[in-house]
């Protein structure tokens, strides 16, 4: 039996994943601790599952197989995770991972020194329309590639990181489609909402940040162009607690340290972008 815990448990996430395990889908699973900072989300869960509600997160170093970081506050994902890297457990940490270049480096440093297999981030590039349109534009089916444009939520006014809360979303379904070689980013804000260039080099991705309760992605091709739309639901939750398994079973990590943050490389230019009105390079 494995035993985990799931630290920040006040994101929906949480609740997802602790179902997912109580339901039996994972019978080799066991969600022996959860904690928040909050009073209520822990006390929630066990209320409606039975797990064990932790006074500290750091109370189960030692005794657990592995971790699931899943805070609604990105800056709380390194603290929460750092008393646990030198046992070397499989992580995974909740979108956006850090809100912090700087910090996300030494997150990244103390992981690979450890042998930490990391899993997570944004649970949109699992889904399977965006799979498949990454799949058209790494086979050339498309033709040479003219743009691209996405569309994504944003909550500006969310207590729980405001820009980052929602925005890495965005940016990794863009990245886990057309790949990880932004060049440099020009953000522009409209009250609670953002418009993105994100120059590649050879063409431009746009975007926009606005109300919406969907994802859009769309890759413009010289042959043809290719359109992804879709609703996030609690069922996808699956496709990350299934990688979260394979690690537990010492399955590979499937992204590089380097990739895991690369996301929030791109965020922190953005908000710069904004905050001085110009091309911000990403590094």
């Amino acid at each position: 039996m494995y035993k985990i815990a799931i630290l920040g448990c006040e994101n929906s996430h949480a609740d997802a994943f602790v179902s997912l395990v109580k339901e039996g889908k994972y019978p080799d699973i066991e969600v022996v601790g959860v904690y928040s900072d909050e009073e209520e989300p822990p006390k929630k869960l066990n209320e409606a599952f039975g797990v064990p509600v932790m006074k500290n997160y750091d109370e189960l170093v030692g005794k657990v197989d592995g971790i699931m970081v899943t805070a609604r506050h990105g800056a709380n994902h390194y603290k929460y995770a750092k008393p646990y890297l030198s046992s070397g457990i499989p992580m995974f940490i909740d979108k956006p991972i850090t809100i912090d270049g700087k910090e996300a480096e030494e997150f990244m440093s103390e992981a690979e020194k450890y042998g930490v297999r990391l899993c997570g981030g944004s649970t949109c590039v699992h889904i399977p329309c965006v799979k498949e349109l990454k799949e058209k534009f790494s086979s050339g089916e498309l033709g040479e590639i003219v743009g691209g444009h996405l569309v994504c939520p944003i909550n500006i006014a969310e207590k729980y990181g405001g820009f980052y809360f929602y925005t890495q979303h965005l940016v990794q379904i863009m990245t886990s489609v057309f790949g990880n070689a932004v060049e440099r980013v020009y953000a522009n804000r409209h009250g609670d909402k953002y418009s993105v260039i994100f120059d590649y080099g050879k063409f431009d991705v746009t975007a926009h940040y606005g109300h919406v309760g969907y994802y859009i992605c769309e890759v413009y091709g010289e042959n043809k162009a290719e359109k992804t739309e879709f609703v996030v639901t609690a069922d996808d939750y699956k496709f990350e607690m299934d990688e979260m398994a394979s690690l537990l079973k010492g399955g590979k990590q499937k992204t590089s340290y380097k990739d895991f943050i690369y996301p929030v490389k791109v965020l922190n230019a953005i908000k710069k972008s904004e905050e001085n009105s110009s091309w911000e390079i990403v590094k």
